[in-house]
């Protein structure tokens, strides 16, 4: 009876363990995408990285960032906070959200364009990638968010990428509102935009642009017209 018994054992631990393999496999994966996460300082390899994290659905990870959300550094913080956000923790969107109206002083840090160090420009710097992370969140609750700061001449152009990005449609009526702003470049983005929500209420605005021959100052140099025209051609061959 006592043999039975310790065979029954043994033979229930090795299921077990046969059951147990693929897990402790997938917490290594998760374990070395965390080290490369916490020890990168390029921030956006570190949000490649982020990106990655969240795929594992893995909310484990979290207690190992948690001190993150707090860090000085804006552009990491955000990185912490899009894992957060992406494994459905509500302080992630919290976080990612404040930094847009964070004009507190702070040492210098990542993602500031060449020139000589001001805080100022630190976080312009901060808060464009704070958009940025919400339009790759695709966090339909940014919308309302990213809206306003259309009026934003700091923000603007990069609010109306992410806009396009969330691909929430109650964007289509203030990205149409801005085909007629002044800045071919927020023309140009404003076109991209709608042609990514799928717009289709937008295409007589858009045709009406057709002769705008005025190039983007951002990004590729592109004209209105050429953008216009390309974005007309996407949204007639939607269904």
């Amino acid at each position: 009876m006592k043999v039975r018994i310790i065979l029954a054992i043994s033979a229930l631990t090795l299921a077990v363990s046969g059951f147990a393999q693929p897990q402790q496999q997938r917490n290594a994966a998760t374990d070395d995408l965390l080290r490369q996460f916490t020890s990168e300082k390029v921030f956006w390899k570190q949000l490649e990285i982020a990106r990655k994290l969240v795929a594992t659905r893995d909310r484990s990870v979290l207690s190992d960032l948690e001190v993150g959300l707090n860090d000085d550094d804006r552009h990491l913080r955000g990185n912490v906070a899009f894992v957060f956000a992406g494994l459905g923790d509500e302080r992630g969107f919290t976080v990612i959200t404040s930094i847009l109206y964070d004009r507190f002083d702070r040492p210098q840090g990542q993602g500031q364009s060449g020139g000589r160090y001001t805080v100022e420009a630190q976080i312009r710097a901060d808060r464009y990638y704070a958009v940025h992370l919400l339009g790759t969140l695709k966090d339909r609750r940014a919308v309302p968010i990213l809206i306003p700061l259309l009026t934003d001449i700091k923000l603007n152009y990069k609010v109306t990428w992410a806009l396009g990005e969330i691909g929430d449609r109650a964007a289509d009526e203030v990205l149409i509102a801005m085909l007629s702003n002044q800045d071919p470049s927020m023309r140009v983005f404003a076109i991209q935009a709608l042609g990514e929500l799928g717009a289709k209420e937008a295409l007589p605005n858009l045709r009406a642009l057709l002769d705008d021959n005025e190039k983007s100052r951002l990004g590729t140099p592109v004209t209105v017209a050429e953008t216009a025209r390309a974005a007309i051609v996407k949204l007639q061959s939607k269904p």
